[in-house]
């Protein structure tokens, strides 16, 4: 089985940053794909990152692009997710999933593992 469990979530001022982690415990990331989401109050849960854990291969949601970096450190089994130029429609609640194989794919259905979630609110 495998666990993911977020930390780095908090409260910031628009136009700052934060970094979000995620932990994985149980089975190794060799093979697999991470990916973080994020649900808005009202909103559907959409992706905002992914890495490949065998090449590293990144994608992005296109409103993320220039301001959020996703990286993984294998020796930790941890991925991150540095968020900048945080706007307040950025708040949400962020989470992690992991998913078997190297694809990233952007469709929560396609992912088999989450973590709870970690909020990120942005003031205005």
């Amino acid at each position: 089985q495998v666990q993911l469990v977020e930390s780095g979530g908090g409260l910031v001022q628009a136009g700052g940053s934060l970094r979000l982690s995620c932990s994985a415990f149980g089975r190794t990331f060799r093979t697999y794909a991470e990916g973080w989401f994020r649900q808005a109050p009202g909103k559907e849960r959409e992706f905002v990152a992914g890495v490949s854990w065998s090449d590293g291969r990144t994608s992005y949601a296109d409103s993320m692009k220039g301001r959020f970096t996703i990286s993984r450190d294998s020796a930790k089994n941890t991925v991150y997710l540095q968020m900048g130029s945080l706007k307040p429609e950025d708040t949400a609640v962020y989470y992690c999933a992991a998913r078997t194989g190297s694809r990233i794919a952007t469709s929560e259905q396609d992912y088999e593992y989450w973590g709870q979630g970690t909020q990120v609110t942005v003031s205005s």
